[in-house]
């Protein structure tokens, strides 16, 4: 019995992942983005209950990079795809209107890939390579929820929700070391990095509320960028 106890959360997660999706086509954004903070819960949740019960298996591994597409790859692309329906365009791109929203999608099909190269990288033990997907998911999804109503009257936006989804899609497969928030000890002694992310995230929070949380996200980018580039000038 108790090994079809992680499964079962991962399947919550899978279901979150598809109210989310579902808010989102219905321009409930920011309920669209409580199930997909909700889904990251189940997700958090899943592999620390298997690794505790001991019942570990492929199936599971595999189902839950599936629940991750939903949650983290279709739900925060959806969201995208309803605010490019409803906000302001050029002139020019006006006749586009109906179809450039699904650009958004571009998003969800590489973080399928991103999720299937995860599962065969051995070197994401300990970090990311890449840009998780439950990182990008929250980024977009802080973003529309606190500040799109302010973005969606102003036709330039367009353009940056666009380079967006680019450069979203190209740092999710990309080759960045990203650090996990992972402690082997609770010294400072390294953690250095950690606990400066750490220590930062909470006047953001403090400060911006919900939108906090993409400037978190693109600091975690940023952060790992430095690490790496530090690394690599050693």
């Amino acid at each position: 019995m108790k090994r079809h106890i992680p499964n079962s959360i991962t399947c919550c997660n899978l279901i979150s992942g598809c109210i989310a999706t579902g808010l989102a086509f219905g321009n409930s954004i920011e309920m669209a983005l409580l199930f997909i903070i909700i889904g990251a819960v189940f997700d958090f949740f899943d592999g620390m209950v298997a690794r505790l019960l001991n019942v570990s298996s492929p199936i599971g591994k595999e189902l839950d990079s599936l629940a991750d597409v939903i949650t983290f790859g279709l739900a925060p692309s959806t969201i995208i795809f309803s605010m490019l329906h409803v906000m302001s365009y050029p002139v020019f791109l006006e006749p586009l209107r109906d179809y450039l929203p699904y650009v958004a999608f571009i998003m969800a099909a590489f973080s399928a890939l991103r999720l299937a190269k995860f599962n065969l990288d051995e070197r994401q033990a300990l970090g990311f390579i890449g840009l998780p997907t439950p990182a990008n998911a929250l980024f977009w999804g802080s973003l529309i929820v606190g500040v799109g109503d302010k973005l969606e009257n102003h036709s330039w936006v367009l353009y940056f929700i666009i380079a967006g989804i680019l450069i979203s899609s190209w740092l999710l497969v990309s080759e960045i070391p990203m650090f996990a928030l992972k402690f082997k000890h609770w010294g400072f002694k390294g953690n250095e990095v950690k606990y400066i992310f750490l220590i930062t995230c909470c006047p953001l929070v403090a400060i911006f509320g919900i939108s906090a949380f993409a400037i978190i996200v693109a600091w975690y980018v940023i952060l790992s960028a430095i690490v790496q580039q530090s690394s690599t000038q050693k």
